[in-house]
């Protein structure tokens, strides 16, 4: 059938949140369909069918999609690791580091991985839904750009450009974005779409129609803000929800600066037995946080910095004192045990003292683990998945919560108040979160969090049949290709 871009007038327009919509209307209209994203910028990445990482919300795409998610949907993700710099995953592994300053000499070597994976999907569906990044008007980034303008030209697939009227200015967000690219660029815009409308779309009416008149692009459609979002797995951090539930029993979620794979608070945070609140830099833990939960993070040792520079540590140790439980998932699991070692500078810093609350030590090292596993806990198995740099070993560890192959997985204190794993998403799986919940003493409700992310999925792709003209994109993506 062919291929549709949809790019934004800036970042977090929604574009995500329309491929994923789009992919799972097309599916429900019996179209074979696959998301793909050229370049992603995320430390919140999943892991793919055939064992590599992707963005999460390329992944949440294919299960919209129906389909495994695979390396080929998101061949370049970069992964922040510094306010300058970051790690550059290719076709879901680790490919190297580049500062940002030095990145755009590198894209040449990696268009012709973006262009291969992107015509492998094409071999594999009748339609694949290009998600850009960022904005085509960010025009001092288009030499070299594999993201939006560069890929939607190098591959002559056409665009439709999203605008988000709940920031304001949607019209000089479209209309600017066709005054400041190149002509060529513009030319492959083939219509625009106004997302996140709160109120009555009939009160846009005039500005919609300017916005046709002075860009001479059609509009699409105005897409109203789309209620149950939020329930849907988030990949920027700039969308966390800062609190979750509103039940007796309190989570409290320190918001590290390189905050990684946080979606794997969003099943406790729709739990009604729980109240989950992540805490903003500048304010202390609460004293009557039942549990501490310290998440994932891109550079633990630079996070396990920030937490002590925050007094956060002097926090969690008040809590371990009064018997709440902590929980630490990855780089959290890393900073709960005695020493973190990097002899190999991977991120820059040789050995920093962990908050001691576990009995191991963790050594930093140049292999990156990233694995979909199969783990057991208390008679039950699940699925689970690891991204982790680094392995922990110590007496703890004779304790692990988790196996997996058989092998012991984790680690927990004495008295079990305190434990930590590699495991990311196993609170996706329902009964290993019923067992949980029930050893905090809490009731579990009968939330079915897979099923509820697919109800929401069939939502979005309904919502966006109500108001976009589908069938005019579809007819957009079978354009004959110059």
């Amino acid at each position: 059938m062919g291929a549709i871009m949809i790019q934004g007038t800036g970042s977090n327009v929604g574009k995500s949140l329309l491929v994923a919509g789009l992919c799972r209307a097309a599916r429900r209209r019996g179209i074979s369909v696959l998301p793909f994203k050229p370049q992603n910028m995320s430390n919140n990445a999943a892991i793919a069918a055939d064992g590599g990482e992707i963005g999460r919300a390329q992944a949440l795409q294919a299960m919209a999609a129906g389909v495994p998610p695979s390396v080929d949907m998101n061949p370049v993700l970069l992964k922040p690791s510094s306010e300058t710099g970051a790690q550059i995953v290719l076709r879901g592994a680790l490919w190297g580091q580049a500062r940002a300053a030095d990145y755009r000499a590198l894209k040449p070597q990696l268009a012709a991985e973006v262009q291969a994976s992107f015509q492998r999907l094409t071999e594999r569906a009748d339609l694949v839904i290009v998600e850009g990044a960022g904005s085509p008007a960010e025009v001092n980034l288009r030499a070299g750009d594999i993201a939006n303008m560069g890929f939607a030209r190098a591959a002559n697939v056409p665009v439709i450009l999203a605008g988000d009227i709940d920031r304001g200015g949607v019209i000089a967000q479209i209309v600017g974005t066709q005054a400041v690219i190149d002509p060529e660029d513009a030319a492959m815009i083939k219509g625009f779409i106004i997302n996140k409308f709160r109120g009555d779309p009939r009160l846009f009416d005039d500005g919609y129609a300017l916005i046709e008149e002075r860009s001479s692009w059609p509009g699409l459609g105005v897409v109203p803000w789309f209620k149950p979002a939020h329930l849907l797995p988030a990949e920027d951090s700039a969308d966390l929800r800062r609190r979750g539930g509103s039940g007796a029993f309190r989570i409290a979620v320190p918001q590290l600066p390189r905050i990684a794979n946080f979606d794997d608070l969003d099943p406790l945070m729709q739990e009604d037995g729980l109240e989950v609140e992540l805490i903003a830099p500048g304010r202390r833990l609460p004293a009557h946080a039942d549990m501490i939960l310290l998440p994932g993070s891109k550079s633990t040792i630079a996070d396990l910095a920030a937490l002590r520079a925050e007094g956060w540590d002097a926090d969690i140790q008040a809590a371990r004192a009064r018997g709440a439980f902590i929980l630490g998932l990855c780089g959290g699991y890393q900073m709960l045990g005695r020493s973190i070692t990097d002899p190999g500078g991977i991120e820059g810093a040789a050995r920093a003292d962990g908050l001691g609350l576990l009995e191991i030590d963790t050594a930093m090292s140049a292999r990156k683990t990233t694995r979909l596993v199969r783990a057991r806990a208390e008679g039950l198995e699940f699925p689970a998945y690891e991204i982790h740099l680094g392995q922990s070993a110590g007496p703890d560890c004779a304790r692990a919560p988790f196996t997996v192959d058989g092998a012991p997985e984790g680690a927990a204190s004495a008295d079990g108040r305190v434990m930590g794993s590699y495991l990311h998403g196993l609170f996706s799986d329902d009964a290993l979160r019923a067992s949980f919940l029930r050893r905090l003493g809490v009731k579990p409700s009968r939330l079915a969090y897979g099923a509820r992310i697919e109800a929401v999925l069939d939502d979005l792709a309904a919502h966006l049949e109500r108001h976009l003209n589908i069938d005019r994109m579809l007819e957009i993506a079978r354009a004959p290709r110059r």
